[in-house]
């Protein structure tokens, strides 16, 4: 593994097929350590990833990368049927270790060992390191789980032993404990690490933050390309954003009160012209003088009042130029404000009583006995590791399914289950269409008022469901569920921050602190569950619900 690995990019350009610009000469190099990539979703980070590793074509520039790289991409390709020993790369030399052992001694089978002769026993150690010493090598993709799946590929690329390590998004489907041992084994990772992820906890354990911005050219819509760094892990990212802001903010503020001082100004220079002009005529009239010496006079005092309007536009012009630069250091901030009465729950109000449930699956019992009571406006996290049932108690809570054994009783009053797949509206209604089907007895104004809360404004609000990005699905479900009529007193939500970049983690943020009813969050993000108020931890486990 080489300690000078590094990514260099320059005047990288990209476009869809349509000829849409992604970004245009975007110019930088990542070298040792590791980095965290963010930016909201649609601004190219999988896309750069794509790029770096050779999946995808610039339309223009040049990417260098020394050292061999190794790449975790979002959505993996692997299919059902493969072995963990083929997914990890090691199947021909594990399979020609075995012939040899029955006394094959062909030379394509010391060909196929090559140096590989413990093959076996450093990829069992990488599989533990992860959390996955349990799995044979010859277990079948099919019977794991979704964060088993994502782990084994890290370790795949991680047996590689790579210079260069491209990483998207890799603790989604993770559960606390296998987000835990990714944390540890990125951290003996000494190349250059490239890491796309909304994980504020991994962010944190980066050695610098890039930030990938697409800003429009003056005079023009096309895209260029920027990215900007911050030394430090996230958290030390947000300190230095947050003092920029304010200190845009202040220059804002400022170059407004120069500006109107200028145009005051202008305005006060012009009207004393005007009075100068108009003494002057008086008296150039009372003088008696030839007309030819009163007409240059009348010319030079003229020039001499133009002279200074023109000084004094420049300087209004100059202070205009200045607010506009203060507002482009300006971020957006698109941020949820939100009151939301209707939802409340009288505190003590038994919302949820569950006595005795069970529930199997696949011929699989995942969990028996099980007991739990909601009461008021409480919060509650439900946490466990991948496949221990989470989503199915979930949805019998909900009511989506049958328990397998036990009840549950429900307080009157609707119950909102999110799921992680966000399929709660029809994918080809739109975003004002959907509010509508939802509350109906709103006037057309109140729903418009409401979209522009939930930041849909303009021709966003007529967009179809399918068409929005995650981010934007998640504020429309959020809008229709939480304005329904009735309001919904108790929220499900499974996973709700898996895919969505940091805004849309901090809007969601936002819509829970303002809801006053109760809801039961599955999360495996520590900062989100922390920024809610969760006020009772619950972990599933071996088929038991046990406190925290």
């Amino acid at each position: 593994m080489s300690t000078s690995a590094s990514i260099t990019c320059s005047n990288l350009s990209f476009a869809f097929g349509d000829g849409t610009p992604l970004f245009t000469d975007l110019s930088f190099t990542v070298g040792g350590g590791r980095t965290g990539l963010v930016a909201p979703n649609g601004a190219g980070k999988s896309t750069l990833l794509q790029l770096i590793v050779g999946d995808r074509t610039p339309t223009g520039g040049s990417i260098s990368v020394d050292g061999t790289v190794a790449y975790l991409p979002q959505t993996l390709p692997f299919v059902a049927d493969r072995t963990v020993a083929e997914v990890l790369g090691v199947a021909p030399a594990i399979a020609a270790l075995n012939a040899l052992a029955d006394g094959d001694a062909g030379d394509d089978v010391f060909a196929a060992i090559g140096d590989d002769w413990d093959i076996e026993e450093r990829s069992r150690a990488q599989l533990d390191r992860l959390g996955l010493g349990h799995l044979d090598l010859d277990r079948r993709l099919g019977s794991l789980s979704g964060g088993e799946v994502v782990s084994l590929g890290l370790a795949a690329q991680l047996l590689e032993q790579p210079d260069v390590l491209l990483l998207d998004e890799p603790t989604n489907n993770l559960d606390v404990d296998a987000r835990h041992k990714l944390y540890d084994a990125l951290d003996d990772f000494t190349g250059c690490l490239l890491l796309v992820s909304h994980d504020r906890v991994l962010l944190d354990r980066m050695d610098r933050i890039a930030e990938l911005h697409r800003r429009s050219r003056p005079g023009g819509d096309i895209e260029h390309g920027e990215m900007l760094f911050y030394g430090g892990n996230f958290t030390m990212y947000e300190e230095a954003v947050n003092e920029a802001q304010r200190v845009a903010e202040s220059n804002i503020r400022n170059a407004e009160q120069h500006l109107k001082r200028e145009k005051r100004e202008m305005q006060q220079s012009r009207e004393r012209a005007a009075k100068r002009s108009s003494s002057a005529a008086r008296n150039l009239k009372d003088a008696g003088l030839p007309k030819i010496i009163a007409g240059a006079r009348k010319r030079s005092a003229q020039e001499s009042a133009g002279r200074i309007d023109g000084v004094n536009a420049a300087r209004v012009a100059d202070a205009r130029a200045r607010l506009d630069e203060a507002e482009r250091t300006l971020r957006d901030e698109d941020v949820l404000v939100l009151e939301l009465p209707d939802t409340n729950v009288p505190a003590g109000r038994t919302v949820v009583q569950a006595d005795g449930l069970a529930a199997r699956r696949g011929g699989r019992t995942l969990f028996t006995d099980v007991d739990l009571s909601l009461r008021g406006p409480e919060r509650i996290a439900l946490t466990g590791p991948n496949g221990a049932g989470k989503s199915t108690l979930m949805r019998i809570i909900g009511g989506e399914l049958a328990p397998d054994g036990g009840s549950v009783q429900r307080a009157d009053g609707r119950v909102a289950y999110l799921s992680q797949r966000l399929d709660l509206l029809r994918p080809e209604s739109t975003v004002a269409e959907s509010l509508a089907a939802s509350a109906p007895s709103l006037s057309e104004t109140r729903r418009m008022h409401l979209l522009a809360r939930f930041l849909f404004r303009g021709n966003r609000i007529h967009l179809p469901v399918a068409a929005l990005s995650g981010g934007e699905r998640l504020r429309a479900t959020l809008a229709c569920v939480l304005y329904a009529e009735p309001a919904p007193q108790l929220l499900l939500l499974d996973e709700p921050t898996n895919n969505l970049d940091l805004v849309s983690v901090g809007q969601l943020e936002a819509a829970l602190n303002a809801y006053e009813g109760a809801f039961v969050v599955v999360s495996h993000d520590e900062r989100f569950l922390a920024q809610i108020g969760v006020q009772r931890t619950l972990r599933l486990s071996a088929g038991r619900l046990d406190p925290m």
